[in-house]
């Protein structure tokens, strides 16, 4: 996922609010006691939550399966002079040197754990490396979303740079969405585009099951948000985000 995507991921999602984004989950956080402190950002892409979380003072890791995304990152770490590490991981296989304050996973990352059994990998990874009184807050698009906003879609996209089609699919009995991309991206000299076609998978869950994942390994769900992370999700969120801990009692010495 995200090979050929990486090098043109910026651009096509320079519309996502990232910035809104960062003071909602910041402000959760110190609304919570967790004003510095290491946090590990799940599925960080090309690093841009992470610098804004490492400009406001935390200690950042950011984690992602994909080498060219965190070359990206890395990229942008060298322009901003920040110090973040970056670990090239599948989520579920999650390996820290030590316990963080938080765990964060953003632009829908969970959603491309599409079996059950790599959702409670990867929830019991972190569970592993949080801190007591620590939180784990994710995102996820909703079957309401791939069903009645995305799914079985295109949007075509063209500006002087780049050129998307975007195709959407939505398989009602396995709650899977599936995107095809097919981008064409300038050259830097000349008149030619390069081609670049990628297929990926989401899932989506329903709130209880998440409940019950969660509680498998070890965590408990705290509050579930709408995306504004001020009002409860309902049935018709598009996003939500999830807000858990550890359970008490189960902290590993």
């Amino acid at each position: 996922m995200y090979e050929g995507f990486a090098n043109v991921y910026d651009h096509v999602m320079n519309n996502i609010s990232y910035e809104e984004w960062f003071g909602r989950l910041k402000s959760y956080l110190e609304d919570h006691g967790i004003k510095e402190g290491t946090i590990c950002e799940l599925g960080c892409g090309t690093g841009i939550m992470t610098e804004m979380f490492a400009k406001a003072g935390y200690q950042m890791i950011g984690v992602d399966r994909s080498g060219d995304m965190l070359a990206l990152a890395k990229n942008k770490m060298t322009e901003s002079g920040s110090d973040i590490l970056y670990l090239q991981q599948p989520m579920e296989k999650l390996e820290l040197a030590g316990p963080v304050e938080a765990v964060i996973s953003v632009c829908d990352s969970i959603n491309y754990l599409l079996q059950e059994e790599d959702m409670i990998s990867t929830f019991s990874r972190v569970k592993k490396y949080l801190k007591p009184g620590g939180y784990f807050i994710f995102d996820l698009k909703t079957a309401y979303c791939y069903q009645n906003i995305i799914g079985n879609q295109t949007w075509v996209e063209q500006d002087d740079e780049i050129s998307y089609i975007w195709e959407n699919y939505f398989y009602e009995d396995q709650n899977i969405n599936e995107y095809t991309l097919t981008i064409f991206k300038k050259q830097q000299e000349g008149e030619l585009y390069e081609k670049i076609e990628e297929a990926h998978y989401q899932k989506a869950y329903s709130v209880k099951r998440l409940r019950s994942l969660l509680e498998k390994s070890g965590l408990e769900m705290v509050e579930c948000f709408d995306e504004n992370m001020k009002t409860e999700q309902t049935a018709n969120s598009e996003r939500i985000y999830v807000v858990a801990k550890v359970q008490e009692g189960s902290y590993e010495e």
